[in-house]
């Protein structure tokens, strides 16, 4: 196996005409020096040096004929540690981010617009899906970045590294249930209207689910979901009530399209939280945009 010390030993020599000003500019004691060039002309077969009285020189028949090839070698050498530097400390390259179709509209979109504003260079793939195959694709490396709502169970493979937003569940009717508006409801008069939930694959409608269990209850949908907007459009039209946070339905509540009804026990709130892979390469790209997050949730 090619000892890169040796060369670099070797080529600091040639350089500096001089054992004693080679050891110096290689932090290394002389007598190493010495020892390195002695190792390489074994392994190579040949003297690499002629000793003069101020110093050393190539020789004609060995380090003449190497050096050129070996200064060629470092040089590309070095130009792969300075791009490893550069990727450390610039974007490039792609950036994957994995989350919900209603992360990426309500949350993430501020920050992934001020990154690309920062970093126009960087490519954003979005990946777009539940929290359950998020969680796959950062332990796949399809995912440098996964947001997910929580709780999840513990995996060793992937890093929650922040509790970046708080979801609070409500819910909501449209103009066809007026006479709700203004109104204390109990829970369990929900069992008289029809309700328009998210599938129970979902970890939102897993936590619902658990929590009517704790009450001795159990609500039982009318129409099912696979995402919130078309919950909000369904309910405004007045197909049933929905139970949504109230952070994806703001527009809705503010625009009267959807009311929020007073609901009696409230929902337990819950997280978003951002995850990264155990064995991912914290790129500065991927740090910049955690940094970005970061600073949106302050």
């Amino acid at each position: 196996m090619v000892n890169l010390e040796l060369y670099k030993v070797f080529y600091t020599v040639a350089k500096c005409g001089s054992l004693t000003k080679a050891a110096e500019e290689l932090y290394i004691t002389q007598p190493a020096v010495s020892q390195a060039i002695k190792q390489l002309e074994n392994q190579l077969g040949m003297s690499l040096f002629n000793r003069m009285h101020k110093g050393v020189e190539l020789s004609v028949q060995g380090g003449e004929l190497v050096y050129p090839d070996v200064e060629k070698a470092l040089q590309l050498l070095v130009g792969v540690e300075d791009k490893l530097s550069e990727l450390k400390e610039s974007a490039t390259g792609t950036l994957r981010i994995g989350a919900s179709e209603t992360m990426f509209e309500y949350f993430l979109l501020d920050s992934i617009n001020a990154f690309h504003e920062q970093y126009p260079q960087v490519k954003l793939e979005l990946l777009t899906d539940f929290t359950a195959k998020t969680i796959q694709n950062l332990k796949i490396d399809r995912c440098d970045v996964g947001f997910l709502n929580l709780p999840i169970e513990e995996d060793k493979s992937i890093i929650l590294t922040d509790t970046v937003l708080l979801l609070n569940d409500i819910f909501i009717a449209g103009g066809q249930f007026a006479e709700l508006k203004h109104k204390k409801i109990s829970i369990w008069d929900l069992q008289k209207y029809p309700l328009i939930l998210m599938r129970d694959h979902t970890v939102s409608r897993g936590l619902f689910d658990r929590f009517c269990q704790s009450l001795g209850m159990r609500l039982v949908p009318m129409v099912e979901v696979d995402s919130w907007s078309f919950m909000k459009r369904l309910v405004a039209d007045g197909m049933g009530i929905g139970c949504i946070p109230r952070e994806y339905a703001r527009k809705g509540l503010e625009n009267g399209r959807l009311t929020e009804l007073e609901v009696s026990p409230a929902l337990p709130s819950r997280s978003v939280g951002m995850a990264v892979s155990k064995d991912t390469n914290m790129s500065f790209a991927l740090r910049s945009f955690i940094s970005l997050v970061r600073k949106k949730k302050q």
